[in-house]
């Protein structure tokens, strides 16, 4: 995908280069659909751009992951007030990274619904046109997946809404949500291929709509339905990679255990999270710090803390002038910072080239795993699986608590173990509030978590606001 994202851009480049007056253009609202929606190659652009708001810095590139700064893993660092709020349970609906992924997502869904409303329409490949729209549901449902559970129930808009222009809708419940986006993956699971050629790696699969409908069906319960799913991701081309750290490394970063992740091209598509999770001597903005808990997490010798974390001591090779270079405790307030979402250039700078992993195949085996638990089966065969990549010792009869030390070192940072934490807390597996009021340092103090109100985000009062009252607040905000 990033040949077509690059090819997409160099010709919209081109294109205005040759114009003469460039103010002299036809809004992109006005178009028609006999000045775009001819051709297979339209449906492939327009599919390309749903991509785009993805890897914007107040989306995944920065404010997507500040829903995980809660979590006992991390510590928010940085100097962005609002995520201290976040971070110690104090905010409220008008902290403004409530709002500014919130905006994006709808963008996303907006252009998802363009392609569902206008593709079906267009003569072209039928092999490719499923593709596209299989794309466009698969983005929708996973747009409407992480409102679900950051927000709860949303405004579900969709292609008859568009056509109406019907856009300042109620929430619908988190029950209906689920079945939307459920019914989304489920088409996408249908309509998407396999797998992709090399020109067109990063976009979804079967695997990645498989993989993310196990996850709902996880957080419904439906355990049947989670293993079931699970399956067939378990069955199809997506292996574990060999090594844990090739799906952090630039070169083999969309291998096929990487069901979906945000892409990112130097100089064309540049993903800013790396930007925030690097020392700032280094070139970076210092937020997202791991803290000590979540080192001494990991057990002795376990090779992923060394792929996951820069720790003091280790040599990294930053390129050009700088070299191999000594990470050194005073780079970080905690004395660490996440390694996974940075490479180096050769001549020096940070490889901006660099994905944002969403789901893996070891998050999908971790998945089928706790829901085999749950149902008193057996999950060994699958957490063994991902422990037998990092060398640890294989599990007879794994527990629970297993399973949750499993995933807590395998996703570190990956933004999953506040959520994590929120599921099973609900069912009586951990406590979230002992847990969050652990002293975990003078940058991690005791904190107050609520139940239930602080098991969804505030609704931002923004979007309450501009929707003249018809959007309500969860409760407790």
């Amino acid at each position: 995908m990033k040949n077509s994202i690059q090819l997409l851009l160099l010709l919209v480049l081109i294109t205005t280069a040759c114009e003469d007056n460039i103010l002299d253009t036809t809004p992109y609202g006005q178009s028609t659909s006999s000045q775009f929606w001819r051709n297979g190659e339209d449906a492939v652009a327009a599919a390309n751009a749903m991509y785009e708001p993805l890897v914007v810095e107040d989306f995944y590139g920065h404010a997507e992951h500040t829903f995980d700064i809660p979590s006992d893993d991390q510590f928010r660092a940085g100097d962005h007030g609002e995520d201290q709020a976040i971070e110690s349970f104090t905010f409220d609906a008008g902290n403004p990274q409530l709002y500014y992924s919130w905006r994006h997502k709808y963008e996303v869904i907006s252009r998802a619904n363009a392609v569902l409303i206008n593709v079906p329409d267009i003569n072209m490949d039928q092999t490719l046109k499923d593709r596209t729209l299989g794309e466009a549901y698969f983005l929708r449902g996973f747009m409407y997946w992480r409102f679900a559970v950051i927000y709860g129930g949303v405004p579900i808009i969709l292609e008859e809404d568009v056509i109406a222009n019907n856009y300042n809708k109620p929430r619908s419940s988190l029950e209906e949500t689920h079945a939307q986006i459920e019914a989304d993956l489920l088409k996408a699971a249908d309509l998407l291929p396999i797998s992709h050629d090399a020109d067109d790696l990063g976009r979804p699969n079967k695997g990645s709509a498989n993989g993310l409908l196990a996850k709902l069906y996880l957080y419904q319960k439906a355990f049947d339905k989670t293993i079931s799913f699970g399956q067939k991701v378990l069955d199809g081309p997506y292996p574990l990679a060999d090594n844990y750290q090739d799906n952090f490394r630039v070169e083999t970063q969309n291998n096929p255990e990487v069901l979906f992740s945000i892409q990112s091209l130097q100089g064309w598509q540049d993903n800013t999270h790396i930007i925030y999770t690097t020392p700032r001597p280094w070139g970076g903005w210092d937020f997202h710090e791991p803290v000590q808990d979540l080192i001494e997490e990991f057990e002795d010798g376990d090779p992923r803390l060394d792929y996951t974390v820069y720790k003091p001591g280790d040599m990294v090779d930053l390129g050009g002038d700088k070299g191999v270079t000594e990470y050194t405790a005073d780079l970080s307030s905690t004395g660490y910072h996440f390694r996974k979402y940075s490479s180096w250039n050769p001549q020096g700078g940070l490889n901006m080239s660099h994905n944002n992993p969403i789901l893996r195949t070891a998050d999908v085996l971790l998945m089928v795993a706790e829901a085999k638990i749950r149902s008193g089966q057996n999950g060994d065969a699958e957490i063994n699986a991902v422990r037998e990549r990092a060398d640890r010792t294989e599990l007879s009869n794994a527990t629970m608590e297993d399973l949750i030390h499993e995933r807590r070192v395998e996703l570190a940072g990956e933004n999953q173990r506040h959520q994590d934490l929120i599921r099973w807390d609900k069912d009586n597996l951990v406590d979230i509030v002992a847990l969050y009021k652990k002293d975990l340092g003078p940058l991690k103090p005791p904190r107050n978590f609520e139940r239930p109100k602080h098991y969804l985000f505030a609704i931002p009062q923004r979007e309450i606001d501009l929707s003249n009252g018809v959007l309500s607040q969860n409760p407790g905000y």
